[in-house]
C-alpha cells in the first residue's frame, strides 16, 4: 500500500467517534436478552455464527450455511458474510463497479438472476479483504431489503437506508446507521 493510501486509510477510520466502548445517550436500553448494537466494536469484530443463515428468493432458496461469518460494528447491526460454496451455483453474476470499506478493503457487487428474474446489485464481497478481514475472502454478502432472509428462526429486517447491509433481528436494540440523522455515526 501506498504512503498516501495508508494515510488516507488511517484518516478514514479516525474519523468514528462511537468505538463501542461506551453508549451514547441516545442509544436504546437494551431489554433482556438483547445485545446493544453500541456495544459492537470498531474497527468491526468477525465472529463466526453458528445459527443457520437462509437467504430465500421468490421461493427459491438462495443460500442455506452455518458457517458464516457475522460482522459487528459499532452503531450497526450485523452484516452475515456466508461462503460462496453455500450459495447455490449460477444464481449470483457478477455487477460491476464497487466500493471500499476502511475496514474490510475493496468490495465487489453481484447481481442475483434467477431464470428471467434479475435483482441488481444484492449482493457484495471481499475478493481481496485488507488484514484482519481475511475470513471473508471466500464469502458473500446480501442486502435483505428484497430477500427473504433469517437467522436462526428468526426474520430479518433489513438496516436502514439504501448502503447498509446489517441484518436486523429482536435480539438487537438499536438505533442503526442508517437511519434519519444518523450520517455522523
Amino acid at each position: 500500500m501506498k504512503r498516501s493510501d495508508a494515510d488516507r486509510l488511517a484518516m478514514a477510520r479516525a474519523q468514528w467517534r462511537w468505538r463501542g466502548k461506551d453508549r451514547p445517550p441516545f442509544a436504546d436500553v437494551p431489554a433482556p436478552g438483547q445485545v446493544s448494537v453500541w456495544d459492537f466494536p470498531r474497527p468491526p469484530e468477525l465472529v463466526r455464527e453458528a445459527r443457520e443463515i437462509v437467504v430465500r428468493w421468490r421461493g427459491c432458496e438462495v443460500a442455506r450455511t452455518r458457517a458464516a461469518w457475522a460482522v459487528r460494528e459499532t452503531a450497526h447491526p450485523p452484516s452475515f458474510y456466508l461462503p460462496l460454496a453455500d450459495v447455490q451455483p449460477g444464481l449470483l453474476h457478477p455487477a460491476g463497479g464497487g466500493s471500499f470499506c476502511e475496514w474490510k478493503g475493496p468490495a465487489r457487487y453481484w447481481h442475483l438472476v434467477h431464470g428471467v428474474d434479475r435483482l441488481d446489485q444484492v449482493a457484495w464481497s471481499y475478493p481481496r479483504p485488507l488484514p484482519g478481514a481475511e475470513p471473508l475472502a471466500e464469502c458473500v454478502a446480501f442486502y435483505a431489503h428484497h430477500l427473504d432472509c433469517s437467522v436462526g428462526a428468526a426474520k430479518v429486517r433489513p438496516q436502514p437506508g439504501g448502503f447498509y447491509g446489517g441484518w436486523i433481528t429482536a435480539d438487537l436494540a438499536g438505533p442503526f446507521k442508517g437511519e434519519p440523522g444518523s450520517e455522523a455515526w
